[in-house]
């Protein structure tokens, strides 16, 4: 940063100095005729034909790229020469208009001109004025608009624009308007022409950093920033503009009133450096996080801005423009995508908080990258002097080769249109499937779209990517008939041996249409079993409940057990006394499925509560009761331990036991209960009779 204020400064005092000079030394006449006709772009056209022409001494071997290269550094060379010449010039030529318009102003009056601009100022707020007060309503209408969707904010934002600049354009008619009545003379006429045209490109300014920034309310700002942000761009953006608007005056003036080519692009070359001096302050002082990608974009649009005042300097106007509208057109595109975005997101939501764009967002986006890139193509054509006319039907191979590029470019910016609107389309889809409630009736059809869309995609981008190459193929000239052919005997090859492969993605496409699985349900598959995490286009990916990930070909699944579709039935069985009321334990038991179901939690996952189904069997020591619920699947696990839970609550506040198995040892002679026992083992002892 140093460096370069350094070379500002060090640029500016040799202007200064050079025009130092030449007012205080004039040079003499015949030296000034000279310059004048050095600096005429005629001569100057004619020095670098003739610098091109082929010389007698020289050979004339040397390639056509050597000699449109030379022609370039011909042309700078002259470039730099005609700056150098006048140079000098530019402080007569300067002196010059200004003793003209000073001249005019004296021969009509210098305090009837003042007048005359106060009145014309006068009559131009004057309009200003009675157009804010007629417009009341439309300034009510703007407050009270609806801003919840992204189709209302950009209504009213747009409709708050046409109001700023028609509030502009009432000022300019009272201006401009009543100027334009007036015979004036005519290098007054001129440059307070330049003025006022300058003037209304500030306000027009005004009304666009209102627009994109909103300083004044965060209700209608256009980009994800802050106030503070908001008034630092605002005040950048008016005051870039501003002096950009300042330079087109000055320069027009100096082309009405004569001035040579040579002492307008000096002008615009120093005033140029003020307003790099502007874009770097900018560009330093940008608030936001202040790391290492800070300094780095910093540098980078530096360099960029450096280099692109350096090429206009030096005159290679056609890298120039190329380099220009690359970076304008980037830098526009950044923008719009951020706006679309902004528009995008709810009301109030953070900055960084996730959007998946609409598919009219993306399809507006897109379309006006397109439309950016084809008129920055036109403009740099039309300042390069390429004919477009002869572009088309030229037949010469150069002509050719470009049109085929052309043409290329085409292709690709409208498969890039198609192709981020129809992924729009899908992200949108998914977006929605994703937030749909596991409640919902439609949540089947919603995790089956979750396994298809990505597939689709996928099959969508290979698909749209072949024929876009081949599209390009064919506009470079190349004959795609026999490539299309030979892919059909290649693809007949390949599908001969790698049968297994084509198995795999046969049986993938019939496991999709039959809706045998989708992502995120739990299948199993003779020894593979899991949970489904993702597809290919020949394997499905199977996370098992422990952890490890098995990847297997659709073409060794076989039979699938898909155990989360629709419901489940979950039985549970548990064993009480003999002495226990199976009235009353078919009441707890009806319950406690009756509070389960009402369960905010439990609830939405049971579709039948849980109750008692009978007696399931005699045994030695317990009855055996069964129960059964009906739930949705993977969530059974959960609710039976919760139900067992509160079973054993419920069976030991009333008085039911659980049956468990139990020995009894006792000891001592006298005992009758351990002489029977002995008795019976005893007996058991003796050997049964043939």
């Amino acid at each position: 940063m140093r460096i370069l204020r350094l070379l500002i400064v060090l640029i500016t005092m040799a202007l200064v100095s050079a025009s130092a000079q030449a007012a205080d030394a004039p040079a003499p006449e015949k030296v000034q005729a000279l310059l004048q006709i050095l600096s005429d772009p005629e001569v100057q056209q004619w020095i670098a034909q003739q610098r091109l022409a082929p010389n007698s001494n020289t050979p004339t071997a040397n390639s056509s790229e050597d000699g449109v290269l030379a022609g370039q550094i011909d042309g700078i060379r002259a470039h730099l020469a005609s700056i150098q010449a006048a140079a000098p010039m530019v402080p007569g030529a300067l002196a010059e208009v200004a003793q003209r318009v000073h001249g005019e102003m004296d021969a009509e009056g210098m305090s009837s001109m003042f007048l005359l601009v106060a009145a014309f100022a006068a009559l131009g707020f004057g309009m200003e004025r009675l157009f804010w007060l007629v417009s009341g309503g439309v300034r009510k209408w703007i407050m009270a608009s609806p801003m919840d969707k992204p189709v209302d904010r950009l209504r009213t934002m747009f409709v708050r624009f046409g109001f700023g600049a028609s509030w502009v354009m009432a000022f300019a008619l009272g201006t401009v308007g009543a100027f334009l009545a007036f015979d004036w003379p005519p290098a007054l006429r001129e440059v307070l022409l330049r003025l006022l045209v300058a003037v209304v490109m500030v306000r027009l300014s005004l009304v666009l950093g209102r627009l994109l920034f909103a300083p004044g309310g965060e209700r209608f700002r256009m980009l994800p920033i802050d106030t503070t942000e908001a008034w630092f761009w605002h005040r950048r953006l008016v005051l870039n503009l501003a002096w950009f608007a300042l330079i087109y005056a000055v320069v027009e003036t100096l082309i009405a009133q004569g001035a040579s080519e040579g002492v307008w692009r000096v002008v615009a070359y120093a005033m140029s450096l003020v307003q790099l001096a502007f874009v770097m302050e900018m560009v330093w002082r940008r608030p936001g996080v202040r790391n290492e990608h800070y300094k780095t974009v910093g540098w980078l649009l530096t360099v960029a801005f450096v280099v692109l005042l350096l090429l206009r300097i030096v005159g290679a106007f056609g890298v120039f423009w190329f380099a220009a509208l690359s970076l304008g057109v980037y830098g526009i595109m950044r923008l719009i995508s951020a706006i679309a975005l902004h528009l995008e997101r709810a009301p109030g939501a953070a900055a960084d908080a996730v959007v998946v764009p609409s598919i009219q967002a993306a399809a507006v986006v897109r379309a006006i990258r397109l439309v950016l890139i084809m008129v920055a193509a036109l403009v740099l054509a039309r300042n390069m002097g390429i004919d477009l006319a002869q572009l088309m039907a030229g037949g010469t191979v150069p002509v050719r080769i470009v049109r085929s590029l052309f043409n290329l470019i085409i292709i690709g910016l409208f498969a890039d249109l198609v192709w981020f609107v129809f992924k729009a389309m899908i992200e949108r889809r998914m977006a929605e499937v994703q937030g749909m409630d596991a409640n919902d009736s439609l949540a089947g059809q919603a995790s089956r779209l979750r396994t298809v869309l990505p597939i689709l995609r996928n099959v969508s981008f290979v698909t749209l990517a072949s024929i876009a190459v081949l599209m390009g193929l064919s506009a470079l000239g190349v004959d795609i008939a026999p490539m299309v052919a030979g892919a059909g005997v290649v693809g007949i090859a390949v599908g001969f041996g790698a049968q297994t492969l084509v198995k795999d993605i046969v049986s993938g496409v019939f496991f999709l249409f039959d809706d045998a699985f989708r992502v995120g349900e739990y299948i199993q598959s003779g020894n593979y079993k899991g949970t489904v995490e993702s597809f290919s286009l020949r394997s499905v990916r199977l996370r098992h409940h422990r952890g490890p990930v098995y990847t297997v070909p659709f073409g060794e699944l076989g039979a699938v057990q898909n155990m989360s579709r629709d419901w489940v039935i979950d039985k549970l069985s548990i064993g009480i006394t003999y002495d226990s009321d199976l009235e009353k334990a078919r009441k707890l038991i009806k319950k406690i499925g009756q509070d389960l179901a009402a369960d905010e939690e439990m609830g939405p996952n049971i579709i039948e509560p849980l109750k008692m189904q009978g007696v399931e069997q005699f045994g030695d020591f317990a009855i055996q009761i069964r129960m059964k619920m009906m739930t949705r699947p993977g969530e059974q696990f959960v609710i039976r331990r919760k139900a067992y839970a509160a079973i054993k609550i419920a069976f030991d506040a009333n008085g039911i036991k659980f049956a468990f198995p139990t020995v009894q040892v006792a000891g001592g002679t006298d005992n009758a209960t351990a002489a029977a026992a002995q008795n019976m083992l005893a007996a058991a002892k003796q050997p049964a009779p043939v």
